[in-house]
C-alpha cells in the first residue's frame, strides 16, 4: 500500500523531560543501495539507425554503454507515441490506460480516453513514494489534448503523474529551434535565445537537476526520464552536425539498407542466416529517382543523421555529468531508441513543411523544389526556417532489416527498436547481447525489482490494476535466462499483431 502508513511515534512521553524519551520521525528511505535510474527514451527511430545496431548514424552515447552492458535485440514497443510512452511509464498495456491512439486523437471508447487511470499508479509515483526524488525532462506527450493550457487541469500533467520536477513540452512535438516550454505546472512560453536548442537544454536541466538533489540528499536515489522530441518531425539540427554526413546518402536507400543489414550481421545483432525483406513499391527505387531530386533525398537524410547523432550526444552529455559525479557505478540506465519505429509520416517525397502534409495537402516534387528555393535553398535544410521530415524510404532504410515503420503494428518495423542497458555494479557480461522477447510494459517492473520494491495492490486510496508486463532483470546475469514475457498482443490505428512463444502473426 502506498503512501506508506505514518511512522508512529516510538518515544515515550511521560509527566516531565527527563521522564520522557524524544523520537524523531523521518522521511521515507528507498531500500538500501537502491540504484539511481536513468530512462532514456529518443523518439521516431528504426532499429537500423545507429552505429550500434549497424546503422549509419554514429552513436557513440549508445555504442559506450553497449560495450560496458547489454544490447538487447528483440525489444519491442507500440508502434506510436502516446502508447509506448503510456505502456512503458506504467507497466500496463496502453489501452488499459486509455491511450490507443495519441494524446490529441481522444475517442468516446474504451481504450481511447487519454485520461490516465488512478488505478494504474505510473513507476515514477511507486518510486516517489518510496524515497526517489524524481524528474521528467523533454516531451511527455500524455495530457489530454485540450488539457495542455495554463488552466489545467494539471491532474494528467506529469507532476500529478510522479515526477517531482518537470521542464518540456505536452505535445506530440515541437520546434528545436523555438519550442512552447513548460515548466511544472506552468507554461514559460517560447526561449527568446537566439542560440537556443532543445537537446542542448534539455541535456542542462538534467545535469542541473542531479546536482542540485545530490547536494541537497546524497543519499537518496533519482529517477530520470529524458525523453527526446528528437528525432521526431521537424528534423531541425545546427548545420555543422548535417554537414558530418555531407555525400553520405548520395548512394540511396537502396544501398543504405543494403550495407546496414550486413553490418548488423557482422555485429550479430540479427542472425547471420537472415534474409532482407524486399522493397514495396511504395518506395521508388533509388535508380528511378530523377537526378535533381536525389539531391534533396540526400539532404533530407544528412539532416536526420545529424539531428539523430546531436540527440545522442545530449544524452552522452547526461551520462558523462552521473560519471564525473561519481554516480556510475549504481545507476541503471536504459537507453531506448524509438517509441516506434522510423516515421513514414513524410510520405514519398518529404516535405520541407510537414505541416502541410499532416493536413493532407499533397506537394509536387515541382512545387516542393521550389518552395526550397524560396525559402533558401537546400542549405537552409533541417535549420529553424523549415518544418522538414524526409521520404518514406528513409524511413523504410531506418527500419532495416525490416518492413514498413512507425503506426503499422502489424510488421516488426514498426514495433521493434534496439535497446541498451548498462549498471556497473551489477551487469558484468559487458557488452553482451541479450535476444528474449521483451516489450516496454516490462520496464516498470524490471526497474522495480532492480530497486527492491514491490508492486503495490493499493495507491492513494485506490486499488491497482496488475502490471502487464514482467521483470527481466534475470537476464542481466544470464544470457540463456528464458523469455519470461510470452504473449503480447500489437494494435495502433487498426494495424494488427499477436506474439505467443517466438511466433508472431
Amino acid at each position: 500500500m502506498l503512501p506508506r502508513p505514518t511512522q508512529p511515534f516510538e518515544g515515550t512521553a511521560k509527566r516531565t523531560l527527563e521522564e520522557s524519551k524524544a523520537a524523531f520521525t523521518h522521511p521515507v528511505k528507498a531500500p538500501p543501495d537502491a540504484p539511481n535510474i536513468l530512462l532514456v527514451l529518443i523518439d521516431d527511430a528504426g532499429f537500423g539507425n545507429p552505429s550500434t545496431f549497424g546503422g549509419p548514424v554514429a552513436t557513440p552515447t549508445f555504442d559506450k554503454l553497449a560495450a560496458e552492458g547489454l544490447r538487447y535485440n528483440r525489444f519491442h514497443v507500440t508502434a506510436l507515441c502516446s502508447p509506448t510512452r503510456a505502456a512503458l511509464l506504467s507497466g500496463r498495456n496502453h489501452h488499459a490506460v486509455g491511450f490507443g491512439s495519441i494524446s490529441e486523437l481522444i475517442g468516446g471508447w474504451p481504450g481511447y480516453s487519454t485520461n490516465w487511470p488512478t488505478s494504474a499508479a505510473s513507476i515514477a509515483q511507486i518510486l516517489q513514494l518510496n524515497g526517489y526524488n524524481t524528474a521528467a525532462i523533454g516531451k511527455w506527450h500524455l495530457t489530454p489534448d485540450a488539457q495542455q493550457g495554463p488552466a489545467g487541469p494539471f491532474d494528467r500533467w506529469p507532476n500529478a503523474l510522479g515526477f517531482d520536477y518537470f521542464w518540456g513540452f505536452l505535445g506530440g512535438e515541437t520546434s528545436q529551434f523555438d519550442p512552447l516550454l513548460i515548466e511544472n505546472n506552468k507554461v514559460i512560453g517560447v526561449p527568446k535565445d537566439k542560440n537556443f536548442y532543445l537537446n542542448d537544454a534539455m541535456a542542462d536541466h538534467s545535469i542541473s537537476w542531479i546536482r542540485d538533489q545530490k547536494a541537497q540528499a546524497p543519499d537518496k536515489p533519482f529517477f530520470l526520464y529524458f525523453s527526446t522530441g528528437a528525432t521526431h518531425a521537424p528534423h531541425q539540427v545546427p548545420k555543422e552536425w548535417s554537414d558530418k554526413y555531407k555525400g553520405k546518402f548520395d548512394q540511396g536507400w537502396d544501398k543504405l539498407r543494403e550495407d546496414t543489414f550486413a553490418r548488423q550481421k557482422q555485429r550479430g545483432v540479427i542472425p547471420a542466416n537472415a534474409k532482407l525483406t524486399p522493397r514495396d513499391r511504395a518506395f521508388p527505387a533509388w535508380d528511378s529517382v530523377p537526378q535533381e531530386e536525389k539531391k534533396v533525398y540526400a539532404r533530407q537524410m544528412e539532416v536526420y543523421a545529424g539531428y539523430q547523432e546531436n540527440t545522442d550526444h545530449a544524452v552522452g552529455r547526461v551520462v558523462q555529468a552521473i560519471e564525473e559525479m561519481r554516480l556510475a557505478d549504481n545507476t541503471l540506465v536504459i537507453y531506448i531508441f524509438g517509441d516506434n519505429g522510423a516515421s513514414m509520416e513524410g510520405t514519398e517525397n518529404g516535405t520541407f513543411n510537414e505541416i502541410i502534409t499532416l493536413n493532407g495537402i499533397p506537394l509536387t516534387t515541382e512545387q516542393q523544389l521550389k518552395a526550397i528555393k524560396a525559402y533558401g535553398g537546400l542549405e537552409k535544410w533541417g535549420g529553424p526556417d523549415m518544418d522538414p521530415h524526409y521520404a518514406a524510404a528513409w524511413a523504410w532504410a531506418g527500419n532495416t532489416p525490416f518492413q514498413w515503420g512507425k503506426q503499422v503494428a502489424s510488421h516488426l518495423g514498426g514495433i521493434r527498436n534496439p535497446m541498451v542497458i548498462s549498471w556497473p555494479k551489477r551487469i558484468k557480461n559487458k557488452g553482451g547481447l541479450r535476444s528474449q522477447f521483451t516489450h516496454c510494459t516490462d520496464i516498470a517492473p524490471t526497474i522495480l525489482e532492480a530497486a527492491r520494491l514491490p508492486e503495490p495492490r493499493e495507491v492513494n486510496g485506490v486499488a491497482q490494476m496488475p502490471m502487464h508486463g514482467v521483470s527481466f532483470l534475470s537476464t542481466f546475469d544470464d544470457a540463456n535466462s528464458p523469455s519470461r514475457h510470452t504473449q503480447q498482443y500489437f494494435e495502433i490505428l487498426g494495424n494488427r499483431a499477436i506474439y505467443k512463444d517466438g511466433w508472431i502473426a
